[in-house]
Parts: C-alpha cells; sequence; structure tokens
C-alpha cells in the first residue's frame, strides 16, 4: 500500500510540477530558462511537501519515507529541469535536426560551417542567450560595451580549462577520425588583439 501512495503522490507532484512550469511560461517573464525551471521545481516541491506533510492520505508514512519521497522529487525535477527545456533551448544538436527538417530533411554537408556560424548564431540571438546567462549568473559583467570576468567567471573558467584538458577523452571520434583536438581548442587559435578591450 505505501508504494500505491507514493506513486500516486509521486504523479500528483509530476502534474504540479507540469502546471506550475506551463504558468510560468506561459504569464510570467523568464531571465534564464535553467533558472527558472529550477525555480518551478523548487516551488512544486514546497506545495508537494505541505500536502506530503499535512494530508491524512500520506499519513502511513513516516518521517524518513516522506523526506525520501521530496528528495526524490527534487532530483528528479532538477533532473527534467536541465534535460528537456534546458537542452533543447541550449543544444546545437537539436538545431541540426530542426534546421534539417526545415528544409525537408537534408542539407548539404559543405553548408553546415556557414549554417552554424551564421544561421545558428542569428537565428537563435546565441550571444545575447547567453551573455544573459552569463551576468545572471554573476561570471560576466558588462562595462562600457566591454564584457569583463568577474572572479567567480574566472574561477568557472579556470575549471572548465583544467577540465577539458585533463578529464574530457582524448581520443574522441570527429567525423570518421580519433582526435584530442577538443580537448584544447585555442591550440591553433590566434588571438586578434583588436577584440580585448580591458
Amino acid at each position: 500500500m505505501k508504494f500505491l501512495h507514493a506513486l500516486i503522490a509521486s504523479t500528483a507532484f509530476f502534474i504540479l510540477l507540469l502546471l506550475i512550469y506551463y504558468l510560468h511560461i506561459a504569464f510570467f517573464k523568464v531571465d534564464v530558462v535553467f533558472y527558472s525551471a529550477v525555480f518551478d521545481v523548487v516551488l512544486a516541491s514546497i506545495i508537494g511537501s505541505i500536502g506530503l506533510v499535512s494530508l491524512a492520505y500520506f499519513s502511513k508514512f513516516n518521517v524518513f519515507e516522506k523526506t525520501q519521497l521530496i528528495i526524490i522529487w527534487i532530483l528528479t525535477g532538477y533532473i527534467l529541469a536541465i534535460s528537456i527545456p534546458t537542452i533543447i533551448d541550449r543544444s546545437l544538436s537539436f538545431y541540426i535536426l530542426e534546421k534539417l527538417q526545415q528544409y525537408d530533411g537534408g542539407i548539404w554537408k559543405s553548408n553546415f560551417e556557414e549554417l552554424f556560424t551564421i544561421g545558428y548564431s542569428k537565428e537563435h540571438r546565441l550571444v545575447d542567450v547567453r551573455l544573459t546567462e552569463q551576468m545572471a549568473s554573476g561570471t560576466v559583467t558588462i562595462e562600457n560595451g566591454c564584457v569583463k570576468l568577474t572572479p567567480r567567471g574566472e574561477q568557472l573558467a579556470s575549471f572548465s580549462r583544467f577540465f577539458r584538458q585533463n578529464l574530457l577523452p582524448k581520443q574522441r571520434l570527429l567525423m570518421g577520425e580519433y582526435s584530442d583536438v577538443l580537448t584544447d581548442p585555442f591550440r591553433e587559435a590566434e588571438k586578434n588583439i583588436a577584440y580585448k578591450c580591458k
């Protein structure tokens, strides 16, 4: 019986989460999709927790079991927040699929570089979206048109470079060949001194 009650409680939680998510995106302003989705998970978890604790129907659960359920809801909601709206919002892979669909299922491979450097960036307002996310995260600031790393941004960039160079695959398949090029994508890139604004 406890399993059935847990299933009912969890189903109610996920319906509540979907409802809150829909109401949030349909009727409220959203700064960053990921943060918005995580907020929805937290709000649904609070409401679900209140129901779990206060409704007599769930009195069969002890405190430990209720706590476990709430933690499961939060973790599953967090996974969903990353795996669905955030991935679809940010994913180049989904862009490829949607773009192929737009062109009736086929695009010449020779046109892909232009498609991404011009089309993807422009159509998805990539620079605006990513800078908005970074400012909301506190990793960059914009002063007099100059985008600058904050101390937090500096730490994250250092961590990212370390992880990329040391903990990403050294032999990764790229168009039929195994390569370590993505462990250091700046390896052969030249700095354009005109970009620097410090």
